[in-house]
């Protein structure tokens, strides 16, 4: 069973930066893909960025130059630094590990 924890939400104003940890336990794989998702109210969740084993990256591109996604320890642990961050990057963000593992969430709020 695998578990992902994801921690570092927060409240922060317009223009702050946060910087969200998960930590992948358990039985399993370096070899899949990590990514965070995020989900806003009354919205679909979406991909904010992936990480491949390889390390080769991709962010959508809202986030594109203010987001970085990082991964080490092993590969189990996935990082997303968060810069420049706007009232539209509120949501509950997720961690996922392939193939279909998800994290229990974690509320990130940008406002003045």
């Amino acid at each position: 069973q695998v578990q992902l924890v994801e921690s570092g939400g927060g409240l922060v104003q317009p223009g702050g930066s946060l910087r969200l940890s998960c930590v992948a336990s358990g039985s399993s794989s370096s070899f899949f893909s990590m990514a965070w998702y995020r989900q806003a109210p009354g919205k679909q969740r979406e991909l904010v960025a992936s990480i491949t084993s390889g390390g080769a990256t991709n962010y959508a591109d809202s986030v594109k130059g203010r987001f970085s996604i990082s991964r080490e320890g092993r590969k189990t642990t996935v990082f997303l630094q968060m810069n420049s961050l706007k009232p539209e990057d509120t949501a509950v963000y997720y961690c996922y590990k392939g193939p279909s593992y998800w994290g229990q969430g974690t509320q990130v709020t940008v406002s003045s």
